[in-house]
Parts: C-alpha cells; structure tokens; sequence
C-alpha cells in the first residue's frame, strides 16, 4: 500500500501558501512542493490533499493510506462534512478524487511523525513568495 503523508502551511492568514506531498511508493520515496498563492492554513490543508489525490489517480494508485497531520481534514474526510461552509467545495472536490482509488484510507498523525510534509509545504510558501514578487 502507498504511503502519502500530506501538510498545507501558510504564512499569514490568509498568506502565501503551499502544500507539501511526500508519497513512500514501493520502496521509492517522492516529494512535491507545490505553491499554492494567497489563502488561509485550513485552504492550503485541503489543497495539499486534492493535489495529492490528483497525483494518485493520475498514477493509477489502486490502495493508499493519506496521513495528515489536520484534525480538520481528517474529520471532514471521514464524515464527508465541512463544519465550515467556506470549506465545502474544497472537500466535495476532495471526495469525489478519493472515489477514483479503490483502496482508500486517511489517518489522523500527530505533527510530529509529519516533519517531511510539512518541511516540503513550509519550502512552497518560499516559492509563493517569490511568485508574487515576479508578478
């Protein structure tokens, strides 16, 4: 089974932001740092998971285990309901890609055993950063 751990991060809220993925894939380990623009922590969260599901079915991934370090976006995956109405359209975009993996889990994780995600989010708010400068 593939490991994803994911972790969105902002810097100001709403701020730059950015997502980071890092995927442990049959013995192999992948990392995406991905600026994201102008939002807030919770949008970056659910950003880093839709991109992370974009690549899993862009990559034909049958069984994954997203860990993330989010108790919002674990409870929101897990019941399928944004307590926040800001946020719905983001989880309903969520869902629907996670439906496209026939084996697929999410965990809660504590910060701590998310370092690498969050290195990778924290390294995309840089690059968010620099993107608004050169605009």
């Amino acid at each position: 089974m593939i490991e994803v751990y994911i972790d969105g991060a902002s810097a100001g809220n709403p701020g730059p932001s950015g997502a980071g993925i890092f995927m442990k894939i049959d013995g192999t380990v992948e990392r995406y740092s991905i600026p994201l623009g102008m939002m807030d922590n919770h949008e970056a969260e659910y950003w880093a998971l839709i991109k992370a599901l974009e690549i899993c079915c862009k990559k034909n991934i049958q069984s994954v285990s997203f860990r993330t370090d989010s108790q919002a976006i674990w409870s929101a995956m897990e019941k399928e309901f944004a307590k926040n109405k800001k946020y719905a359209d983001l989880l309903e975009q969520a869902v629907s890609l996670s439906r496209n993996i026939p084996l697929f889990f999410i965990k809660w994780i504590p910060s701590t055993q998310n370092k690498s995600a969050d290195e990778l989010a924290r390294r995309a708010i840089i690059k968010s950063k620099e993107g608004m400068r050169n605009e």
